[in-house]
């Protein structure tokens, strides 16, 4: 494997990409200093031409290699690009796996760094009351890698043409019934919507819910590619080609585009799909880099996955759940829902137009009908609101669209069209 790393020109220190400073620094001297000086002052990584593409046999050679700095070896799999030393933590990147078809077009540097990845996933689990009562003091962090993640990035322009079933409903009322109305109307919206660098990432290893949850990633940070963004993490190329990635791209964008359209209609009581004709057209896509920070947690012998975005430092993940807690606050909050239930029934009660304590208001068997369904329906309000809050255990969840990445002011409707088609009556005994 042909390993090379940079080295710091005033103690020859193995120098890593900082991402508070965004410069190169060294870790002994702690000198800092710009990517093109330290470029130009004396390193020669000989990277191959674009146009010269290593095989598929050299590639799968270039799996072990020894570290030039402290002379350990270095195990890595096919796709690794850049790695981390374990013995003396210097910064080793494989350079010939970046040549060719392989080399990234951009790259977004990382911003947040290992101490901030690790406090973002304590404020995670702060205040979680569905959480074990030891994790936050049992877990430990068991692996934290800062990964460069390589995702396609695509252009491309949809055009949509979507049918709607719409109603709008009055109620009036006599002395003998009730009479509901609803009007019919179909609905048509026809245009386009241009979306610009919507990221797939393009490892099998990754989660794509994970990889999709961590998003958006912000562009103003994409910068050209250039290895000495990658010392001091881990890197990988795609195994994962861009033509496979394109279907996940485009049924993103259909979702974004039915939401845009649907959003476009207003004023009616129920909207309805009739049919959807969804035509995207795309350009070759980008090749890129992005930062992710990699933490896995154990407790109790089981290993919890979070990921954090290593620019903009959201993270997400899935905390374990105390079953325990469910039922025990669940109880709670329907005993409170219980007790304000029976002042509220108690203060009718003695308010009642009958008269004050009018004991014969209702009989035995109404009394325990309507305690037992007032019971029911503050248990379904408790454990409701308590089960509500699992959401907030699992944030590993992907948007499904590509609304972050529309071209702004790009959606141009062709057609836009409500028409009445008719009206239905129906009634009901008061």
């Amino acid at each position: 494997m042909d390993i090379k790393e940079y080295k710091c020109p005033n103690c020859g220190g193995a120098v890593k990409f900082d991402s508070s400073s965004q410069k190169m620094k060294c870790p002994y001297c702690d000198a800092e200093f710009e990517i093109k000086a330290l470029e130009e002052c004396n390193f020669d990584w000989g990277e191959k031409k674009s146009d010269e593409i290593l095989n598929e046999n050299e590639l799968d050679d270039l799996s072990t290699g020894v570290c030039p700095s402290c002379g350990a070896e270095l195990l890595g799999d096919k796709n690794t690009v850049a790695m981390v030393c374990p013995c003396c933590g210097n910064a080793q990147i494989v350079s010939q796996r970046l040549s060719g078809f392989l080399k990234p077009d951009y790259l977004i540097p990382f911003k947040q760094d290992k101490k901030f990845a690790i406090e973002a996933l304590k404020r995670f689990s702060k205040g979680k009351r569905l959480l074990p009562d030891f994790f936050t003091e049992d877990n430990h962090i068991n692996n934290i890698q800062g990964l460069y993640v390589p995702f396609w990035l695509f252009d491309a322009k949809a055009d949509g043409h979507i049918c709607y079933k719409a109603t709008k409903e009055k109620t009036r009322k006599d002395s003998s019934f009730v009479y509901k109305e609803t009007s019919f109307y179909s609905i048509v919206r026809d245009g386009s919507i241009s979306f610009e660098k919507i990221p797939v990432d393009g490892s099998e290893k990754m989660d794509d819910t994970y990889m999709d949850a961590i998003e958006p990633f912000n562009y103003k940070q994409l910068k050209e590619f250039h290895t000495s963004f990658l010392a001091g993490y881990i890197a990988e190329k795609y195994d994962v080609d861009a033509e496979k990635s394109k279907e996940r791209a485009e049924t993103r964008i259909e979702a974004s585009v039915e939401d845009e359209f649907a959003s476009s209609i207003e004023g009616y009581d129920s909207v309805e799909v009739e049919s959807s004709s969804i035509n995207v057209k795309g350009s070759t896509p980008s090749y890129a880099l992005f930062p992710v920070w990699v933490l896995n947690t154990k407790y109790k012998e089981k290993n919890y996955l979070f990921m954090m975005n290593g620019e903009s430092g959201k993270l997400v993940g899935k905390l374990p759940i105390d079953s325990r807690k469910i039922w025990k606050y669940g109880f709670i909050y329907s005993g409170i829902v219980s007790v304000i239930f029976a002042i509220l029934c108690l203060a009718a009660f003695l308010l009642n137009k009958e008269g004050f304590m009018n004991l014969n208001i209702l009989s035995a068997k109404e009394i325990l009908a309507y305690t037992l369904s007032l019971l029911i329906f503050a248990l379904g309000i408790g454990f409701g609101y308590v089960w509500s809050w699992r959401s907030s255990m699992n944030t590993a969840v992907s948007p499904g669209q590509a609304n972050a990445y529309m071209v702004e002011n790009s959606l141009k409707f062709r057609e836009k069209k409500d028409k009445f088609l008719y009206n239905s009556v129906s009634k009901t005994k008061r």
